[in-house]
């Protein structure tokens, strides 16, 4: 028997900004079949029926927000050392696609404006993740919420989130509305009141913390919406979404979305 979280339904858990849970999310785009955090991968997402994906946002040497996931470039281009010393004009002469499979030859590493673009055209919700180098949490939140400010014609469809809580304390102070979640690896003592007294609206669990139904009844309880990483199978995915989970964060889209 499936259980599910109970809620009001003219007031969804997280807010007005879930009313319709996303149930998939493209986990930097679909990157199972696309090298991840590029253009190629958040079209592969769209085109294989997810509605949401996630990326991730660092800062460039001249404070530019780019959508990479390592502190180091050496794993997913053809450059070495970290991103952080890099320029955007540097940046975007390195290849981000070969190293994952030939046909991706000459795939660049996108500004976040970039994929805020694309995300629009393709109509598209992001989870943005601010995952910052060291010592940048805050230059790279603030960035990132003036990017979006300027450049989006739909912020209303844009979730930040972070492990880092310096980060969503920016997102905060720049304005109640901007939507935020909490990252974790655990559900470690005081999780609740980080998450509360950041105005988070969804918390963001690794799924192997979700032992069972009522673990996450337990979640479901404080009122937050319950985005969970990073799910590839889908008998996983489908008991989670039947435990009461709004979400799955997945490499593989099209899998998830077969099952469910």
């Amino acid at each position: 028997m499936s259980i599910r979280c109970l809620q009001r339904p003219e007031m969804p858990r997280g807010g007005l900004f879930f009313r319709a849970p996303p149930r998939v999310i493209g986990h930097r785009g679909a990157m199972a079949k696309a090298p991840e955090n590029t253009l190629a991968s958040f079209r592969r997402a769209a085109k294989d029926g997810s509605r949401w994906i996630e990326l991730d946002v660092h800062l460039t040497s001249d404070g530019i927000p780019i959508v990479f996931h390592d502190d180091e470039l050496d794993r997913t281009s053809d450059g070495s050392g970290p991103l952080s010393a890099i320029t955007l004009a540097e940046l975007q002469r390195l290849d981000a696609g070969t190293w994952f499979n030939p046909e991706f030859a000459g795939a660049r590493i996108p500004t976040l404006a970039e994929a805020v673009a694309l995300s629009d055209e393709l109509g598209l919700k992001m989870n943005v993740e601010i995952k910052p180098s060291p010592g940048a949490s805050v230059a790279t939140a603030e960035a990132v919420v003036e990017l979006i400010k300027t450049t989006s014609r739909t912020p209303q469809n844009i979730l930040f989130s972070s492990f880092e809580i310096d980060a969503l304390a920016a997102i905060q102070r720049a304005g109640q509305h901007w939507p935020r979640g909490l990252l974790l690896d655990d559900l470690h003592l005081g999780w609740r009141d980080e998450a509360s007294q950041l105005g988070c609206s969804s918390v963001h669990p690794q799924h192997g913390t979700l032992t069972s139904a009522d673990v996450v009844l337990d979640i479901c309880e404080t009122g937050l919406a319950i985005f969970t990483f990073t799910v590839n199978n889908p008998a996983r995915a489908k008991q989670l979404l039947d435990w009461g989970v709004d979400a799955v964060i997945t490499d593989d889209p099209a899998a998830i979305l077969a099952v469910i």
